[in-house]
């Protein structure tokens, strides 16, 4: 049992759980943060992975409620910072990201960490 549900409604019979949001536009790299994620957070279930702006604005719009977003900077169809002008969230968010030069900007929103790609297993648990 790892731990993870992945489901468009997070259920859980006992026990504490984080609910996360993958936001990542390349399948190799989502698929990897799940498995880091699997390693380092037995407890977290990842809701949903998005690859795109719109689609995942949709789905903080329908009113599901992460505890922890994951977001790549560059998205499908544009950059992840217009989800959060759209949704005025205040959800916590770990940028991941190949681009540096973003790291101030990030910070201006409920950024927790910024993780330059690729990222480690123990870069994450921290």
């Amino acid at each position: 049992n790892t731990g993870f549900i992945y489901s468009e409604t997070a259920v859980v019979r006992g026990g504490e759980y984080m609910k996360i949001l993958i936001a990542e536009d390349e399948p190799l790299a989502s698929e990897r943060l799940v498995r880091l994620l699997q390693g380092c957070a037995p407890e977290a279930i990842v809701m949903a992975q998005t690859d795109s702006v719109s689609e995942t604005v949709s789905f903080l719009k329908a009113g599901n409620a992460p505890d922890l977003l994951l977001l790549d900077i560059q998205l499908a169809d544009g950059k992840s910072f217009s989800i959060l002008e759209q949704t005025n969230t205040d959800i916590p968010i770990i940028f991941t990201t190949a681009y540096d030069e973003y790291a101030l900007k990030a910070f201006k929103y409920h950024s927790v960490d910024y993780l330059l790609k690729p990222i480690q297993q123990n870069e994450l648990k921290a």
